[in-house]
């Protein structure tokens, strides 16, 4: 099942920017030849909303040092985000940084839909939206929030919520036929930014035990740690076909709740050996959680 996500575009479609601008929207796939792990950071910390190229973290037996060790036999590009949920120090792995959200988009969409819908009719779409990532339930949602700009600024105002304030949703379908929501452009860094306040935002409960009941052919990744609660989204590159996978969500430490970003591009292309290396770095993240600053919602 291919899974859907929209371009970065909301608020120049608001002022009438032209809806062709969504075709140009990629998440910036590299053929295997063309990438050089060794010419990007492997570790970039954030504390003040910027980030910090060239800055490492090489503490022996740390996350960061066996990140390291690890990335060059992953065989592509990956990306590790992770921040304590409530806010605090981001810190960002790997050298892939930004792409398509694909179905990771379905969790502010259902967000959306289930506050817009007071007499819960939408209920079991949101259910086979998030556990299955069912893409004709994902778009019953997105039609629940009106015409398309108006389901784009509900959905934009959930990922505000969460601190994004640069991620756009947009109305029309694209040339690929997929629904509008699924070619959003959604950096690691928004990402886990709304990961981390999204346990914290009002009525968004139902959706965060929704991504605690994934089916198993979609636990991957984040779904190797117990507790976790995550979405994850895939789809190939236009141009390339090669598979992008990403996946968030919140994870249990002994400190509170983290929240964590991560997403694969194989050198093969394929799906398969994407979720592979989510995987790797699923058992890599949960053998260092003891070392993680969790957290939790504020009163």
């Amino acid at each position: 099942m291919k899974s859907t996500g929209t371009g970065s575009v909301l608020r120049r479609l608001l002022r009438g920017t032209a809806l062709v601008t969504l075709l140009g929207l990629t998440s910036c796939a590299l053929l295997p030849g063309d990438r050089n792990h060794n010419d990007r950071p492997a570790v970039v910390v954030d504390t003040a909303g910027s980030f910090r190229p060239g800055l490492s973290v090489s503490i022996p037996d740390s996350l960061a040092a066996d990140f390291t060790q690890l990335q060059p036999s992953l065989g592509g590009q990956v990306g590790l985000a992770i921040m304590p949920v409530g806010g605090g120090r981001m810190t960002i792995f790997g050298d892939w940084t930004s792409g398509i959200a694909w179905s990771t988009i379905k969790v502010p969409l259902a967000i959306a839909a289930l506050r817009h819908d007071s007499d819960r009719r939408i209920l079991e779409d949101a259910e086979a939206a998030i556990t299955v990532s069912d893409n004709d339930a994902a778009e019953q949602l997105w039609q629940s929030l009106g015409d398309g700009l108006e389901a784009a600024q509900a959905v934009q105002d959930v990922i505000d919520e969460g601190g994004d304030s640069t991620t756009g949703v947009a109305g029309p379908r694209t040339r690929l036929d997929y629904t509008a929501f699924g070619q959003t452009e959604w950096t690691l860094a928004n990402q886990v930014r709304f990961a981390s306040r999204l346990p914290c935002l009002p009525q968004t409960s139902e959706v965060t035990a929704l991504m605690s009941e994934i089916t198993p052919e979609q636990s991957w990744g984040l779904g190797t740690l117990p507790g976790a609660a995550f979405k994850g989204g895939w789809g190939p590159d236009d141009d390339t076909g090669i598979y992008t996978v990403r996946q968030f969500g919140v994870v249990p430490t002994e400190s509170g709740m983290v929240a964590v970003a991560l997403a694969a591009q194989a050198d093969s292309g394929t799906y398969d050996d994407a979720t592979a290396m989510l995987s790797r770095l699923g058992v890599l993240l949960g053998r260092h959680l003891n070392e993680l600053r969790g957290g939790s919602c504020t009163p």
